[in-house]
């Protein structure tokens, strides 16, 4: 099966060098690029293509503007932000704005390749631990203390018990395998119960599922959970 994919990026020699390393990959055929964030909305929506590579600063529409109306658009949008740091706020902000995850640009022609087959195949290409950095480094923003009032409680109130643990640890980094053995519970039973978090709050994926404890106030910056 081939994959679809949209190049946007504001720079011409970027764009290019994407499309030439990508007509190396078999299962990859570039379908369109975009010089701007609103080329790649007009685009990803015409074309409909399963994976928009994404660079956060561009002109007209930036990247960040671009996957939000994209994921508003369709859900199911997958979005794969390209950057030049891995600590870079503004992909931070399109993880939240709802891309799948991100990939430095000088990563290597098979980095770039599984990514975008992860990514095509409905799964996150950050890992948890990578989003909690980036929670923390940029954390002037979040809240310090738990919100207040109904909305996180009722939100969690959605949750059984045991999912809401495995949130915890989810947003605590912990891989699949090192919940299941920290809860004593096979590792299934865990990919069962993460595929119910998503599923009741309406999240896309677990590195979401940590931009989301974090802003309820499960977790705070620095690693200690909260009990709303």
């Amino acid at each position: 099966m081939t994959i679809r994919v949209l190049v946007a990026d504001d720079e011409p020699l970027i764009r290019a060098g994407l499309r030439m390393i990508l007509e190396e990959v078999d299962d990859v055929d570039v379908v369109a690029e975009a010089a701007d964030g609103e080329e790649a909305v007009e685009l990803a929506t015409r074309l409909a293509p399963d994976v928009v590579l994404m660079d956060v600063r561009m002109p007209v529409v930036d990247g960040i503007e671009a996957t939000t109306r994209l994921v508003a658009r369709d859900p199911s949008a997958r979005i794969l932000v390209v950057t030049t740091f891995d600590l870079d706020e503004h992909a931070f902000a399109a993880l939240r704005a709802g891309a799948s995850g991100f990939i430095l640009k000088n990563s290597s022609i098979d980095d770039l390749a599984r990514a975008i087959r992860t990514v095509a195949q409905g799964d996150a290409v950050v890992s948890p631990r990578v989003t909690r950095r980036l929670l923390e480094v940029h954390a002037g923003h979040l809240p310090t203390e738990a919100p207040s009032g109904r909305s996180a409680a009722e939100s969690l109130a959605r949750l059984t018990p045991r999912e809401r643990d495995v949130l915890s640890e989810v947003a605590a980094g912990l891989s699949n395998a090192e919940i299941a053995e920290k809860l004593v519970v096979t590792e299934a039973t865990v990919k069962t119960h993460v595929s119910g978090v998503l599923t009741k709050l309406g999240l896309r994926s677990r590195v979401q599922a940590v931009i989301y404890a974090y802003d309820i106030g499960l977790v705070r910056p620095g690693g200690e959970t909260s009990a709303p």
